[in-house]
């Protein structure tokens, strides 16, 4: 056995609006510069939907992730280290800017400097890339909010095998929003296909990064990649993805789309793992286990040989004690309501999903039946508007008995509730017959519905005895490591913060706001705990 942490997320998806909210102050924290238009690492996808790049989900055709050979051995589903050595200056297995959609602008000169007339001058869509004049068809979201349309959820990969049960018809129709972000896996297909040698996943909190100094743009690690969460910066030549805001994690504090996250749906934690139990479970041969297989390379915190044992591999006491009070441990191992997305993919990712539940009990009480009745319950949850069949093909590799599962004990917990709220008597064998106990029930209900901020996010501070002299680092964090300058991490430029200090919330005025390259101040969103002002947030008059 050999101990490591990772740092990992659920989204409880019950729970996401489709707000766009965590895209978009990723965005504004961690992008200012040119090459950005584009930038994928931080979105919200409707499902059933394409996605984007358009289909990221078929392998067979972008063929990402890994495969097994005759033998049973992990191998890159692109291929060996001969297959891209040939194809190194075309690669067929890259998605174009047209799978992502050209992202554009608008002609607004047009506007400013058109003399006056009869007519009123319109302002036509230009690309962002080029400059020139262009016809949109495509773009990110460009199927959102469409409730699987049969103009384009019928591309959905997802959906297949699914064609006589799911009809797109209005009256059948169903969606729900899947925020997606890099899953910074235990097993990374990235990191394999590079061949520069560039990502790399850090020992002391698992986070998959990328060293731009040592980046040669030959984006295999963007085909690499299943879930497509590697973009290439076609101003900078270089590949970008979400560094899961690893400065704020070193200074205990959440990414900026968990803090800022409108439904709270975001939880953060510590996992203890067995390195050595990773390849194995990843070479399981039938990709319906692949699921069982992850769960069993977690260790138990609470366990006292395995406390020992992390001790005597390096990690701090106050991580182990962080991955005993971790929600996403509770979540995924303790409870086993979260699940992994794509595990067929054999990354191992590390960012789990609740899946969402209809309204059972409505489901249940317009069909005369007697919502705390077990049976009843239970028989419901094959009558949602979301079929299982669908989320199976999601978060299990086609296995329905494990998601089943978990909307029953969704559903328990639902039953369990309402009956406390209305007075009204609950049958404890509803609990029973899902492997719980109404204490079981109850926690779960706290983590999901009414979670404190302190719970939701359990992140235990870095050390520097271990990872150096932090306050060396951030010094030069955005010199070095950042996504401000041009060229993106390791690429130059100035940026915020100067100091660990200045990411822990609360300190002095001038800790939260900085000059950007141009002179204008502007104020720290990357520190802010959402207490008090946002001085210079947007511009303050004067040309932007």
């Amino acid at each position: 056995m050999r101990p490591m942490a990772q740092v990992a997320m659920v989204m409880n998806l019950d729970k996401c609006i489709g707000c766009h909210t965590c895209s978009v102050t990723c965005k504004q924290t961690w992008t200012n510069r040119p090459g950005t238009e584009y930038v994928y690492f931080n979105n919200v996808e409707t499902k059933p939907g394409v996605g984007y790049p358009k289909r990221y989900e078929d392998q067979q055709q972008w063929k990402g992730g890994w495969t097994l050979d005759r033998k049973g051995r992990l191998q890159l589903r692109a291929g060996g280290r001969l297959r891209r050595l040939l194809s190194i200056f075309w690669n067929p297995d890259l998605p174009s800017i047209d799978d992502y959609g050209d992202p554009w602008t608008y002609d607004y000169q047009t506007l400013l400097a058109a003399p006056l007339g009869t007519y009123t001058p319109s302002a036509h869509s230009i690309s962002a890339l080029t400059g020139r004049d262009m016809r949109v068809q495509w773009g990110s979201n460009w199927d959102d909010d469409l409730a699987g349309g049969p103009d384009h959820a019928a591309a959905d990969p997802d959906l297949a095998g699914l064609a006589d049960q799911v009809k797109l018809a209005f009256e059948q129709v169903f969606m729900f929003y899947l925020p997606r972000i890099c899953e910074h896996c235990l097993n990374p297909s990235c990191v394999a296909s590079c061949p520069s040698g560039a990502m790399y996943k850090r020992d002391e909190d698992g986070i998959v990064l990328v060293d731009q100094d040592r980046c040669r743009g030959w984006r295999f690690c963007v085909s690499g990649c299943p879930y497509k969460k590697v973009y290439f910066n076609h101003r900078t030549g270089k590949a970008e993805k979400c560094t899961l805001c690893y400065p704020r994690i070193e200074a205990g504090q959440p990414t900026i789309c968990s803090e800022t996250c409108v439904g709270r749906l975001r939880y953060l934690g510590v996992f203890l793992y067995d390195a050595d139990a990773v390849l194995p479970a990843a070479a399981t041969a039938d990709p319906q286990e692949l699921y069982q297989a992850q769960l069993s390379v977690f260790l138990d915190p609470d366990d006292p040989a395995v406390a020992a044992e992390a001790a005597r591999h390096g990690i701090p006491d106050d991580w182990i004690d962080a991955a005993r009070r971790s929600p996403v441990y509770a979540l995924a191992v303790r409870h086993r309501v979260a699940l992994p997305l794509h595990p067929e993919y054999r990354t191992m990712p590390m960012v789990w999903y609740v899946p969402p539940l209809s309204p059972v009990a409505d489901v249940v009480s317009a069909a005369g039946y007697d919502e705390n009745d077990p049976d009843q319950v239970f028989a419901a949850i094959d009558a949602l508007r979301i079929p299982a069949e669908y989320l199976a093909n999601l978060f299990t590799a086609g296995a329905v008995e494990p998601v089943q599962q978990v909307l029953r004990k969704l559903a328990a917990v639902r039953s369990m509730m309402r009956s406390h709220q209305l007075g009204q008597p609950w049958d404890a064998g509803l609990a029973a017959a899902v492997g719980a106990s109404p204490a079981d029930l109850a926690d779960l209900f706290r983590l999901l519905a009414i979670a404190k901020y302190s719970e939701r996010y359990v992140i235990p501070l870095a050390h520097e005895e271990d990872a150096g002299s932090l306050a060396a680092q951030h010094e030069q964090l955005f010199s070095q490591c950042s996504l401000d300058g041009e060229g993106g991490p390791g690429m130059g430029g100035q940026g915020p913060p100067s100091s660990v200090a200045s990411f822990h919330p609360g300190t002095q005025a001038a800790g939260q706001t900085f000059r950007d390259a141009g002179g204008q101040v502007r104020f720290n969103l990357l520190g802010w705990d959402g207490s008090g002002d946002a001085p210079h947030l947007f511009p303050e008059g004067g040309t932007p």
